[in-house]
Formats: structure tokens, C-alpha cells, sequence
């Protein structure tokens, strides 16, 4: 297929490739999808009436399915294919802890009833359908390891707890106090005594039998098309499988660790586990000029070897609502582009968190979740443009190559300031050198005057006489080639 790097091409390739919807979607039909994370309550308001949002206090901003809804066209155009958004069941009401509200959607209290805050029942079957209306895909974050309360949870509060609402059904009280136990970390809480996170009893048949046929309904009636799991590491691994199954759609699981070996256990249980360990190499690459690369290649070269499909099974991330903004510690945009650009042309499920593409810079929660209407939603500023133009190229490599989601990449480390991953018909160079340096490679094994085109910047590479071509990038920025 011949590629040409024209914004309208690269577009039009990306919009066909929207219509492939399944009615089930399974991992391998995930795997060409690019995922934006949407926090519903910071997304945006229904009447787009631009009401202040302040993070400090933890408090609902209104956010809901219905402003999600309106600004699907910004999701879309810049080349997003999925979205991910908060946990939608009914949750802890009001701030008498001083601990901020539920508007994050992870104090579960009832997974009968949706949550009031974001919409109704009939408001997110209507997100869901003007999803699909547009080709696109719906991931529900879901919680299965607890439920919360205000302080320590007694009898009544349990009673509350709608389907799980008798205490046998719950671990016995102890908070966490060892993560290299497994038991500890799966069967004692999270939380603490200001709000309980109280741990259910998933050996229990009766907690079994509960969250299956819960999520066989949700995904029944919502048409979900994946799922991703909250605390995967808290819940004991049998338990998920069937899990799965009673789904019947991808599923993605949060393992919050910086150990690949660790992480990498869960793809043997669930389709797919969130790069925990590779965000962190990724982060302390390019996090200034002189970050470890050699970190970033070896955490890759782990992924391949640990994971049960190798990367295909899992889904990268530069920022998230857990963790503090890249741009709260980096400035220097040549390593924010290159920074961004790596979850984009590996193996891995991409993940775009909501106001990276506007260059939000808020810190550790609650700084972090800054509310998206207050940028405006411009598309103008270079951080948009790069996102648009990194999934348009995404979407072009893998129109042109029927096995680009299941052939494995090739990462190697030409210098150690750059890396490199080939994976055709792409080749993308990043680097740390930074917006004040420049760095040159040279690769062989090209047709003599083969010509590439490097995308994001639409400038042709020709190969001299020999086969060899000169990738040279000015203002340390990425390059991302593919062959015309």
C-alpha cells in the first residue's frame, strides 16, 4: 500500500477504520483502537456554561454522560477510537469525611443504580450510542475489590450496600501493612479509617455469583465494549477469569507496581493489565537530557519476554489520574512529544489521559484532575496537533500492514540518548536530547532511493544509492516514518 503523508489521507484513513465495531469486542479487536481517558466529572457540563472547577477541595464539578455526548467530535478528531470513563454506579454521598466527594466514581456504595451526579440510566445507554453511532468503543472503569464508607463500615452501613449487603460477604477488617505479603495485599483493606475501603470476600460463591451476573447485565445493557479493572493486584487472581467470561469483552486491570515480573503474571488471568512498570521507565527516560533510555529498553525487552502475548497485552500510559502530570516536573516540550509519542508506536493499547493534549500540568491528586472545559477545548496548540498526527500515523501503519497488531516490534537503542522502534511499515525515533540538541542515525538495508516519509512533520527521507538513510532531527524532536 502506498502511503501519502497528507493530513486528509491520514485522516480518512483513520475515520474508515472507526467503522470496524464489533458487537463483542474482543482483545484482538482492541488492539488497532487508541483509548482517550475521560474523567466524567472534569470532562464537561451539560450546558457547556464553563463553571469553575477547583481541585483542591475534591468536590463534584459537574461533569456528566450528557457533556461527554457534545464533545465527541473533539474526542474524534483527534483520532480516537474509544474511550474510557470513570465508574458510573451509585457511590458515597457528601464530604462529612473532609475527604471530598465521590466524584471519581471509586467509593462504591451501590452497583444497583447509576450515579446521580454524572446522569441517568437512559443518559449513559445515550453515550453509549452515539459512541457506536461513530464507530467508536465504550470501556467502563469498574471496582470489584471494595466498597467505602465513612469511617469504619458497621451493620447498617453494610446494609446499604445493595448486593453485597451482609457482612460475611466482606475480608475481616485489617488495612494493608504489607505489599509483599499477597494475602495481606489481597484480603485486608484499602482506605483507611476516615473512609474504609472494606475488601469483599471474593472467595465467598455467594460474591462470585454476584459480580458475574452484574457484569453480564452491565455490559448487556450499557453495550459496553470493554472494561477496566480498578486495584486488579487486591482481588485473588482465580477470580477473574470467570470474570471475564461472564463479560464476554476485553478487560484491562490496573496493577500498580514497578515490577514487570509481578505485573506481567495477570495477562495469564485477564486479557490485558495497564504498563505500570513500563510508564515508570518511560517517565524517568524523559524526564530530562540526561533520563536512563537504557531503562526504557530493557523494561520493553521485559514486556516481550513476561507478558502472555508480549506487549499486544498491554496497554501503555503516560499519565493518568493517579499520577502527577509529566508536564507538572517537565517543561521542555521536544521531551513531552517524545515522551508522548512512545505510547503510540509500540505493541501496546495507547492511553491518552484528558488535558494531556492541552498540556495540563496539575501534580499528585487532587491537582491532577483538572477539569477539561476550562481549556476551552482548542485544537490549536501543538500538543493537539501531535496527538492527531501520532494516531494518524498509528492508524495508517496499521491499514497498510494486515499483521501490524500481531507481529511483535523490534526496540533497540542506537545512541544513549535515542530509541528506536521498528515495526512495519513504521520507524519511530525518540530522543532525550531535548529542544536545544539534535541527533542523527543512520540505517541500512533500504532499496537504493527507497523514500519513507516522516509523519509528523510530512518531510520525505530518500535512501542514497547504497540503501542507507540519514534520520536526522533538529530540536530533538521524534520521528515517526513510514514507507511510501
Amino acid at each position: 500500500m502506498h502511503l501519502f503523508c497528507t493530513p486528509s489521507i491520514l485522516k480518512c484513513l483513520a475515520f474508515l477504520s472507526l467503522f470496524n465495531v464489533a458487537l463483542a469486542a474482543s482483545a484482538t479487536d482492541w488492539l488497532s483502537r487508541s483509548i482517550y481517558q475521560v474523567l466524567t466529572d472534569r470532562f464537561a457540563l451539560t450546558d457547556d456554561a464553563g463553571t469553575p472547577c477547583d481541585t483542591a477541595p475534591q468536590l463534584y464539578c459537574n461533569g456528566t454522560f450528557k457533556g461527554i455526548v457534545n464533545h465527541l467530535d473533539y474526542i474524534q478528531a483527534m483520532g480516537f477510537d474509544a474511550i474510557w470513563i470513570s465508574p458510573v454506579v451509585t457511590n458515597l454521598e457528601g464530604n462529612s469525611a473532609g475527604e471530598g466527594d465521590a466524584y471519581h466514581g471509586y467509593w462504591t456504595q451501590d452497583i444497583t443504580t447509576i450515579n446521580k451526579h454524572f446522569g441517568t440510566s437512559d443518559d449513559l445507554k445515550a453515550l453509549s450510542k452515539a459512541l457506536h453511532s461513530r464507530g467508536m468503543y465504550l470501556m467502563l472503569d469498574v471496582v470489584i475489590n471494595h466498597f467505602a464508607s465513612f469511617g469504619l463500615p458497621n451493620d447498617t452501613t453494610i446494609s446499604a450496600y445493595g448486593t453485597f449487603n451482609a457482612p460475611d460477604l466482606f475480608h475481616p477488617q485489617c488495612f494493608i501493612s504489607d505489599y509483599n505479603n499477597q494475602t495481606n495485599v489481597e484480603q485486608c483493606w484499602l482506605g483507611d479509617t476516615t473512609v474504609a475501603l472494606a475488601d469483599l470476600n471474593t472467595e465467598s460463591q455467594t460474591v462470585i455469583d454476584g459480580w458475574n451476573k452484574w457484569i453480564t447485565g452491565m455490559v448487556s445493557e450499557y453495550s459496553l465494549d470493554g472494561l477496566r479493572i480498578d486495584t486488579l493486584k487486591h482481588v485473588r487472581k482465580p477470580f477473574w477469569p470467570a470474570f471475564q467470561q461472564a463479560a464476554g469483552v476485553y478487560a484491562v486491570g490496573e496493577v500498580l507496581i514497578n515490577d514487570t515480573s509481578y505485573a506481567s503474571d495477570y495477562s495469564n488471568f485477564i486479557d490485558g493489565v495497564l504498563d505500570y512498570p513500563g510508564y515508570y521507565a518511560l517517565t524517568q527516560a524523559f524526564s530530562s537530557t540526561s533520563g536512563n533510555m537504557s531503562l526504557l529498553l530493557e523494561t520493553s525487552h521485559q514486556t516481550q519476554s513476561l507478558y502472555k502475548n508480549g506487549a499486544f497485552s498491554t496497554a501503555a500510559f503516560l499519565e493518568n489520574h493517579d499520577q502527577p502530570r509529566f508536564q507538572s516536573t517537565v517543561h521542555d516540550q521536544s521531551l513531552v512529544k517524545n515522551a508522548m509519542t512512545w505510547s503510540f508506536v509500540t505493541d501496546a493499547i495507547p492511553i491518552l489521559y484528558q488535558g494531556q493534549e492541552q498540556g495540563y500540568g496539575g501534580g499528585n491528586v487532587p491537582a491532577n484532575r483538572e477539569a477539561l472545559w476550562l481549556s476551552a477545548y482548542v485544537t490549536s496548540n501543538t500538543l493537539h496537533g501531535h496527538v492527531t498526527s501520532l494516531n494518524s500515523a498509528r492508524k495508517a501503519a496499521i491499514a497498510a500492514n494486515s499483521s501490524y497488531t500481531s507481529v511483535p516490534m523490534v526496540v533497540s537503542s542506537p545512541s544513549e540518548s535515542t530509541i528506536l522502534v521498528s515495526k512495519l511499515p513504521m520507524l519511530a525515533f525518540m530522543s532525550n536530547v531535548g529542544a536545544f540538541g539534535s541527533y542523527n542515525a543512520v540505517g541500512g538495508g533500504y532499496q537504493p532511493n527507497e523514500a519513507l516519509v516522516e509523519t509528523l512533520s510530512c518531510k520525505t527521507l530518500n535512501a542514497d544509492g547504497n540503501g542507507n538513510i540519514n534520520f536526522a532531527s533538529t530540536d530533538g524532536l521524534p520521528m515517526v516514518c513510514e514507507f511510501l
